[in-house]
């Protein structure tokens, strides 16, 4: 497919509220592949429709575990809490101590439109919650404790550490 390119933080369309998916199209299949063509590209873990410029709600993950394809989600459970570095596709070079959920539930249509529940625990609750707060037009940077860092030096450190 394709790769498409990622909206930046100050970009006005990262604000907004994404309209529910009524119909898959093939447009829509297009942007889904589209959209984990460039996640992968990017070496990213989660990426929202939004932040390729198109405003629905759609958000692919892969974790390691494989893709996971969501349409529509919302969240119906959340449990425990968990806090560590998040970034974001959108903020490159950049990340923040946040507090996510450490457990939840979402549920939502996959790609052929059929109910999909998808359960998430550590690093796949964060990114469920990241992804989907982008759907509402929110940025992890405004649930940052504290200042965002410069990503670029965390790995000089590690560098260092590993010699």
């Amino acid at each position: 497919m394709a790769l498409r390119n990622i909206r930046e933080i100050g970009d006005e369309i990262l604000t907004k509220k994404c309209r529910e998916v009524k119909e898959m199209t093939p447009r829509l299949r297009e942007l889904i592949a589209d959209m984990l063509d460039t996640m992968y590209d990017a070496e990213g873990v989660g990426l929202a429709a939004p932040q390729v410029g198109v405003l629905r709600q759609i958000v692919v993950i892969d974790v390691g575990e494989g893709p996971i394809i969501l349409i529509n989600p919302k969240i119906v459970e959340q449990d425990g809490e968990q806090e560590g570095n998040e970034g974001c596709l959108s903020v490159p070079g950049k990340a923040g101590v946040v507090v996510r959920p450490n457990h939840v539930v979402v549920e939502g249509l996959d790609e052929n439109m059929q109910p999909v529940r998808i359960e998430g625990e550590e690093l796949l609750a964060r990114a469920l919650c990241h992804e989907l707060d982008h759907l509402q037009g929110v940025m992890y940077t405004a649930k940052v404790k504290g200042d965002l860092f410069d990503t670029a030096v965390e790995e000089e450190e590690e560098t260092e550490e590993d010699q």
